[in-house]
């Protein structure tokens, strides 16, 4: 039987659910491992000793990690035609931009939750809080801008479509003062319009099957 690539982490993780996107979209074969990091800390650190989701467990064993290194993996083994990221020039430029501005706003996001969770009340800094909560608007106020009636980069679904919708769609559970409905309709209009497409309908954060076996 022919070895498959193991996807480590949930759905609910957007950083692990772009990356179960992308595969899906690719149509790369994958078995995924639904750890979460609250629950089951020792077994994600077996394949990141920093106890982070994703990490992608490859067909000869080896472990990649972090969101972003293995979705360039992925390009590599999509192929230049298939990649979701451009190869070169402005159009590359332009969907990393975006792709950071996305992801600089979840990880503000992540932060100012456990200022709200994690932190005693009493210890809690609002001034500080207030500036990651602006921190996050002003990512969405600017992926907003770079949303249109179509794709954002090259009239093309790329990586950064895939990044801003994971992003939008994890917030609105997330930070749902930080973004109401109605506030960016742009950005909200782009992530129903990459919802709907089956590739994001199979890496739901809801859809979380049995896992399989994890390798020996």
């Amino acid at each position: 039987m022919q070895p498959v690539i193991q996807l480590i982490g949930r759905n609910l993780s957007p950083f692990v659910r772009r990356v179960a996107t992308t595969l899906h979209l690719l149509d790369i074969p994958f078995e995924q491992i639904h750890l979460a990091t609250a629950t089951d800390g020792q077994r994600i650190r077996a394949y990141n000793p920093l106890g982070r989701v994703p990490s992608l467990v490859l067909d000869d064993g080896s472990v990649l990690i972090d969101s972003t290194a293995i979705l360039d993996h992925l390009d590599e083994v999509a192929g230049p035609d298939r990649a979701l990221l451009p190869a070169r020039g402005q159009k590359r430029r332009q969907a990393l931009k975006l792709i950071a501005f996305a992801m600089g706003t979840l990880e503000k996001a992540v932060i100012a939750v456990a200022e709200r969770t994690k932190r005693p009340p009493e210890t809690l800094h609002q001034p500080w809080l207030d500036f990651i909560e602006g921190q996050v608007s002003a990512g969405l106020a600017t992926l907003e801008a770079a949303a249109g009636t179509g794709w954002m980069v090259g009239g093309r679904l790329t990586q950064a479509d895939v990044t801003a919708a994971v992003a939008y769609g994890f917030l609105g559970h997330l930070l749902p003062g930080v973004r109401p409905n109605g506030r960016y309709p742009g950005l909200a209009a782009h992530a129903d319009r990459c919802e709907a497409l089956p590739a994001f309908q199979s890496a739901r954060p809801d859809r979380q099957p049995d896992a399989p076996k994890e390798k020996p």
